[in-house]
This record gives C-alpha cells, structure tokens and sequence, in this order.
C-alpha cells in the first residue's frame, strides 16, 4: 500500500506500484498532459491545472496541491485506490498478456471528466495524437475559462450554445457537428452522463450512441476513461490487428473482468513492438 505525505504544499507519494507516468499520461487517453525536457508532466483534468513528476526512488510528487484536493480529486484520477499489482496477476496467467503486461508497466486508467472525455474521443475519430491534441487545445482556449495560465474545458451548456460555424476555428472538419449535437443532447438531459457508470455497460453504450457520430469505439473510450466501466473495450482498427495477431481474435478468460485494462496493455505492447506493422 502507498503512503502519502503532505509537505510544503506538495504531495509525495511512497510505494506506489504499478504508475508510470509517460506510459498513463501518453497512452492516449487523455490529451491534456505534456512533458518537458527535465521529466516534469504538466496537464489540466477537472478544471485544475497540476504539475508532478517520478523521482529515481519511485517516489510521485504531486507539486501545489493541498491534501484536500489531493483527496477529492486527484486520488480518484489517478485511480490510486485500485491495486494494480493484483490486476497484472490476474492477466499473467495468459503469457502473451504476461509480455504485454511487462512491457506497458504501469498504466493506469484516469478516472476522467465525462463531457470531456466524451469530446475528445469524438475528435479522436480518423485522428492522430497531435491533431486530437491542437483541437481541444484551441477548443478550450475558444471557449473554456480563462484560467491565469490555463484554459478550462468548455461546458456542454456553452457548447450547446455553439453552432458548427462557430467552430470553425477548431479546423475539427467533419466532427465539428458531432461536438454539437454531443453537448446538445447532454445539456439538454436526453443523455445523462452522469447515469452512465450505474447501468449495465450495453445500456450505457447505447445512451451514447444516441449522439450523431459516436459508435460503439468513441462510447467505449468515454465509458472505461470516465465511467468506470472496466470491461469496456475499445476496439478499431489497430486494436482488432492486435487482437488477431496475439489472440487470433479472442480476449483470454483471465482478462474478462478487466477487459479495459488489458486493452492498454495490449494496444501499447503491439503499438510499441511494432506487432502492427511490416517492420
């Protein structure tokens, strides 16, 4: 178990296994995190900005953040609470799952915002990293709050307010009318986000599915990075390679209850090994 200590503002975290930062932060789930050239990870999650880094002990240091935010919010992004180290076991009884599992050391999934979990997927679609990561920039920076050095993300009720035109400036192309519809209905209730995690994962994939443009992979990603729904599978095009290459096609019963999870590893793993391409 992790201890954590509150010091001059900042929180360290001792004995945290299973968290690697570059492998959680640029795995693509979540866009808003980068790195500079001394290890320093600097993101914004839940309307705060954050700055942390690993040290050569293994310690994650948390800087300007009070043990009450760390407890409220940061805790449960991070999903500190669950014990990876069991999850790995369990996957490691299937020895390809093994390899990927050692490979792609500590990922954790984020605990994320929903409606901003659920646009940044929807940008996702036919995307590159880079790209996905320009559009939200500039859509917070558009339509977000000012911050003093950081922009937050725009509210489904201001995007509700928005028209395609209006986004032009995202240069988001055929997605800018999914946005829209996207923060329409959930602003409007039709679709109920915040309903999601407590319904059966098919039920919950098919709320999603009633917005213009998301299918069963984009309502995937916004149901395992903010709803909890651990056996939500994303599967496109790189994944279903994968899936074929080192499965023929079929998940392991040992990753059925952790199916998400397994899914980073995997897709990290062939990503990496170049097991997706001709090299």
């Amino acid at each position: 178990m992790y201890k954590i200590i509150s010091k001059n503002n900042n929180i360290y975290i001792y004995g945290i296994e299973e968290f690697d930062l570059p492998h959680t932060l640029d795995c693509g789930q979540a866009f808003r995190w980068s790195c500079n050239e001394n290890g320093l990870w600097s993101g914004v999650a839940g309307n705060k900005f954050l700055t942390l880094e690993k040290l050569d002990d293994g310690t994650v240091v948390l800087y300007n953040v009070t043990q009450n935010d760390f407890n409220l919010f940061w805790k449960d992004y991070f999903d500190l609470d669950r014990n990876y180290t069991k999850i790995v076991e369990k996957l490691s009884q299937n020895e390809t799952l093994k390899a990927a599992c050692e490979y792609s050391h500590g990922i954790r999934i984020l605990n994320q915002e929903p409606f901003e979990t659920l646009c940044s997927f929807i940008i996702s679609q036919n995307n590159n990293i880079g790209r996905i990561k320009g559009i939200i920039q500039r859509l917070c920076e558009n339509f977000g709050e000012n911050k003093g050095g950081y922009y937050t993300f725009p509210t489904a009720q201001k995007m509700a307010t928005l028209t395609v035109e209006d986004l032009a400036p995202l240069r988001s192309g055929f997605r800018a009318k999914y946005l829209v519809d996207a923060a329409q209905k959930v602003a409007s209730g039709e679709v109920d986000l915040y309903h999601l995690r407590y319904i059966p994962l098919d039920d919950a994939r098919n709320e999603l599915m009633k917005i213009k443009g998301v299918g069963p992979k984009v309502a995937d990603c916004a149901l395992l990075f903010s709803h909890h729904h651990d056996r939500a599978f994303p599967k496109d095009v790189w994944i279903k390679r994968a899936m074929d290459t080192l499965f023929g096609g079929e998940l392991p019963d040992c990753a059925t209850d952790y199916a998400g999870i397994a899914q980073q590893y995997i897709f990290f793993y062939a990503r990496d090994t170049k097991l997706l391409t001709n090299e």
